[in-house]
């Protein structure tokens, strides 16, 4: 094999198909990334771990062409710190030769043999815009589990039906529910996936254009695909069945409060420096005013006063700060609005556009009262 590529498209390719490498691969060669070099002037990256494989492809000006796989984790590092010239690649027996001006590297090569085989992305399900798909996807994985042990809860559920796809999240203590328009192949396609939420948040922050969405259950192994811009990522879907959490969006709320997004995600932000760990703030609506409260007795304590449109019955609630911040962040609506029923029962926030009118339930972000 022997090449040259920019140096700029090199390390971003490479550093975009090592992201998915293993911490701690079940065999050695998974630690690899595998380089395809075809002569007809691509150049062509993939990394595996038999759960999610990553695929990207750029031009190069190749002279011979052929198959390496080299240490991904190395040859990022190195292509991060090679100099803006154009880079050559050789393979030299079982080495790789890197240069690049003046520098040079050698690598050693691990056997092509033992990498499996990558999985194939399956026929396109449908496409969404990058940029809607990517918001929807942050104000989602939020809401994901960090627990391991509980496999189904760091997933979110893809939800499509026709043109309508729906994404749902929850760790228990508060559930997020995204709904967006996409451009199906078929005006009657149904499916559900449960995908990795990291899975999901490296993809959607990574891609660009359209991104083509392949869903496939072929051969016993259900799998979801991404690709736009010469880059494809696969994943296999996690089991098992989700919780019905649906259920949890009240049917009504005699109580409402519309607050501007900015002033009170700045406020939350202040009060909470004194909060302390797991301990909630409490949230006092009256009519006009919220007042936001934390720590109490010797210890620090914080309260700030901003305006508030409340409608119905005053009401007192303790919130995780950090749950009331991350959903504050995630809204794209000038006006949040939170709804109530009583004290102890889920709140459920969303966005509206102007202090009065209706909210937007394309996003709606439940979460768990706690009590003060």
């Amino acid at each position: 094999m022997k090449l040259r590529v920019d140096r700029d498209v090199l390390a971003e390719a490479v550093t975009w198909a090592a992201r998915s490498l293993p911490q701690r691969p079940a065999v050695p060669v998974l630690a690899g990334l595998l380089l395809e070099a075809d002569p007809a002037g691509a150049l062509r990256f993939a990394s595996f771990d038999y759960e999610v494989s990553a695929k990207v492809e750029v031009a190069a000006d190749v002279s011979d062409g052929g198959q390496v796989l080299v240490s991904g984790k190395l040859l990022a590092d190195i292509c991060k710190a090679l100099p803006a010239a154009p880079v050559e690649m050789t393979t030299n027996g079982s080495k790789v030769d890197v240069t690049c001006g003046s520098s040079r590297f050698t690598l050693m090569s691990m056997p092509v043999d033992e990498y499996p085989a990558l999985p194939e992305l399956p026929d396109s399900s449908g496409s969404v815009p990058a940029d809607v798909f990517s918001e929807a996807v942050s104000q989602v994985t939020l809401a994901t589990s960090r627990d391991d042990t509980l496999p189904i809860l760091t997933g979110v559920r893809v939800e499509i039906e026709g043109e309508k796809m729906t994404l749902l999240a929850t760790d228990r203590y508060r559930l997020a529910v995204r709904e967006l328009n996409w451009r199906p192949a078929r005006p009657d396609l149904s499916a559900v996936a449960l995908v990795r939420g990291r899975t999901l948040s490296d993809v959607a922050k990574t891609l660009g254009g359209d991104v083509t969405v392949a869903l496939s259950s072929e051969g016993g192994r259900e799998l979801i695909g991404f690709s736009s811009s010469g880059r494809q990522t696969t994943s296999l879907l996690v089991e098992g069945e989700y919780p019905k959490v649906r259920s949890l969006f009240p049917d009504s709320a005699p109580i409402h409060a519309v607050i501007e997004t900015a002033p009170l995600l700045e406020a939350v932000r202040r009060v909470a420096l004194v909060a302390e760990r797991n301990t909630p703030i409490r949230f006092s609506f009256t009519e006009g005013t919220v007042t936001l409260e934390a720590g109490a007795g010797d210890d620090a304590q914080a309260s700030e006063a901003i305006e508030a449109t409340v409608s119905g019955d005053d009401i007192a609630v303790g919130f995780n700060p950090s749950f009331v911040i991350e959903g504050l962040a995630a809204l794209t609506s000038p006006y949040a609005r939170f709804s109530f029923t009583t004290p102890m029962k889920p709140v459920v926030m969303t966005g509206q556009a102007e202090a009065e009118g209706d909210d937007d339930l394309g996003y709606r972000y439940l979460i768990m009262p706690i009590r003060i």
